[in-house]
């Protein structure tokens, strides 16, 4: 079982960052968009209670049909601080992945890998610690820019950072919808994580890895807190 050291504070949690962000792989392309398995990975949390649900869904790529999932509840290790959410979520992100019975194939997560103020954000942190492959489709920019791509289902932007640097893509995955943010995790390049990410987005505009995560996690919190 993969394990996730808990920061003492935020230094030591920006210190973890730095040092394991030199081990992220973006030199490999990925597996080919619409092959094998891919799994989506969603957090629930009761901030009241303390208390973090996790849930790993497995879909064949192929035909989007679900094949395994898994959950897990937790305690929340560490506060909301934007930038540091991996330190929250991954614990019991970890459990989940764990409980598979299967191969998760690609990873995709709710939420950012190069697209992240450090370079570093929960879709890389989990590759890093996991060695999967794994990429971040987000709902909002979080703190970067871009210009909407076009209308059409597959046309896209960069996003940006202030610097300059493209960190990501804004991807328009229905016509007319608002895009989603793609960014590389670990061990896949952008092109083809939003190649994975448009396909899996076939009938909404959120990949449907990430549409079965979310209501997975939701009833394994709802359940938990009952």
């Amino acid at each position: 079982m993969t394990m996730m050291k808990i920061p003492a504070d935020e230094a030591e949690a920006r210190a973890i960052q730095d040092e394991l962000r030199a081990r992220v792989v973006l030199d490999e392309p990925g597996p080919p968009p619409g092959t094998g398995l891919v799994t989506g990975v969603d957090v629930a949390y009761d901030d009241e209670r303390d208390v973090v649900a996790a849930a790993a869904v497995t879909l064949d790529a192929a035909t989007l049909a679900v094949v395994g999932e898994a959950t897990a509840v937790g305690r929340i290790a560490f506060p909301y601080v934007p930038g540091l959410l991996a330190f929250r979520e991954i614990p019991t992100v970890l459990t989940a992945l764990d409980s598979l019975t299967g191969d998760p194939g690609l990873i995709v997560c709710d939420g950012y890998g190069r697209a992240h103020p450090r370079r570093f954000g929960l879709a890389s942190h989990l590759g890093v610690l996991t060695g999967l492959q794994v990429i971040g489709v987000a709902k909002n920019p979080f703190t970067f820019s871009y210009d909407e791509p076009g209308p059409l289902r597959g046309d896209s932007s960069p996003l940006v950072a202030g610097d300059g640097e493209e960190v990501g893509r804004a991807l328009r995955t229905q016509p007319g919808v608002k895009p989603v943010f793609v960014s590389v995790g670990h061990r896949v390049d952008l092109a083809n994580a939003c190649a994975h990410t448009l396909l899996l987005a076939r009938d909404y505009r959120l990949p449907e890895s990430t549409r079965r995560a979310d209501a997975l996690c939701r009833r394994a919190l709802r359940a938990a807190i009952a």
